[in-house]
C-alpha cells in the first residue's frame, strides 16, 4: 500500500538531492553517479535547451517504468514520484530561486574537494533516504537489476562498472582528468552517505559461537544483555565430538563485553562475528 509518509520523505528526499547536485556538483562541472552524473554530462554537451531537469526525467523514468514487474507497482510509483521531484527542484534551483549557481557553489566556492565531499554527502543522504521510503532516485540501479543477471555480474559490480566508464567518457570529453577524479571522491562519500541512511550508524553484528558449554554461555548472555538466543547443536569434524552453535545478535557497542563472557566461560569456544544489514522480529529471552 502506498502511504502519504512515504510520499512526504521522498518529496524531502529529492530536494535534498536535487541540492547536493545543484548548489555543489554542477557549479564545480563535477558529476555524480549513474544517470545524474550522464544527466550532468549531457547537460554540458547539448544545446541550452536541454537542461539537467530534462535528461533526469528522460534517462531515469523509461527504465523505472520497464522494470515495474520485477521491482512491483510500489517501488515503481515511488520513484518516478522521487525523479520528478528532484527534476522540478533542480530546475527551481537553477532557474527560478534567486541563487547563482552558475560558475560556483554558493557554499563551497570554488573549492573541487569540499564541493566533491559535501555534495556527494548531501546527495548520498537524499539517496539514501528515498531507498529507505521505498523507491529508488537512479534508474541505473533498476537497470542493474535487470541486466546483471544476463552478464553474469552482481548489481552492485554492474553500478561501479557504469560509473567507472562514465567517468572515463568524461575524462575524454572534457580533456581532463581532474573533475572525474575528484568526482570518484564525490561516489564514494556518496556511497557511504547512502549505507549510513539505509542502514543506520548502529548496524547489529551476528555472533556465532561453537561451544561445549552451552548453558553457562547463554544465561550468562541473557542475563547480561536480556535478549534471544538460538541453540543448534553441530558436529565437529576434526575432533568428533557434539558441540553446540550460539546465535546471537548484539551491536557494535556490546560485541568485547559478548566476548570476555563467553571466554569467561570457555577458553575453546571459537567466535565468528559478521555484519548484519537489517533486524526484524522481536528479540526477546
Amino acid at each position: 500500500m502506498l502511504s502519504w509518509k512515504n510520499f512526504l520523505m521522498l518529496t524531502l528526499s529529492g530536494t535534498i538531492n536535487a541540492i547536493g547536485v545543484t548548489m555543489f556538483l554542477s557549479p564545480l562541472h563535477l558529476y555524480d553517479s549513474g544517470f545524474s552524473g550522464t544527466a550532468m554530462l549531457l547537460e554540458q554537451v547539448t544545446p541550452a535547451a536541454w537542461t539537467l531537469s530534462i535528461f533526469l526525467l528522460i534517462l531515469n523514468i523509461p527504465f523505472f517504468l520497464y522494470g515495474y514487474k520485477k521491482q512491483g507497482l510500489g517501488f515503481t510509483i515511488y520513484s518516478v514520484y522521487a525523479v520528478v521531484i528532484y527534476s522540478v527542484a533542480s530546475f527551481l534551483i537553477r532557474d527560478i530561486f534567486p541563487v547563482d549557481v552558475a560558475t560556483s557553489s554558493p557554499f563551497a566556492g570554488s573549492d573541487l574537494l569540499l564541493g566533491a565531499v559535501f555534495g556527494g554527502l548531501i546527495s548520498g543522504i537524499g539517496s539514501g533516504l528515498t531507498i529507505r521510503f521505498g523507491g529508488a532516485i537512479d534508474g541505473v540501479e533498476v537497470m542493474a537489476v535487470i541486466f546483471s543477471k544476463r552478464m553474469g555480474i552482481t548489481v552492485g559490480t554492474f553500478v561501479m562498472a557504469y560509473n567507472i566508464i562514465l567517468y572515463i567518457i568524461v575524462g575524454m570529453v572534457m580533456h581532463s582528468w581532474i573533475l572525474p577524479l575528484y568526482s570518484i571522491v564525490t561516489y564514494y562519500v556518496a556511497l557511504h552517505a547512502v549505507d549510513f541512511i539505509v542502514e543506520g550508524f548502529d548496524k547489529a553484528k551476528a555472533a556465532m559461537i561453537i561451544t561445549t558449554k552451552p548453558k553457562m554461555i547463554s544465561q550468562a548472555l541473557s542475563e547480561e544483555f536480556g535478549s534471544g538466543i538460538t541453540l543448534w547443536e553441530g558436529h565437529g569434524y576434526y575432533s568428533d565430538k557434539q558441540k553446540t552453535v550460539i546465535y546471537f545478535v548484539v551491536n557494535r557497542f556490546q560485541i568485547g563485553k559478548m566476548k570476555a563472557i563467553v571466554q569467561e566461560h570457555d577458553k575453546d569456544a571459537f567466535i565468528s562475528i559478521t555484519e548484519v544489514a537489517d533486524v526484524l522480529g522481536r528479540n526477546t529471552k
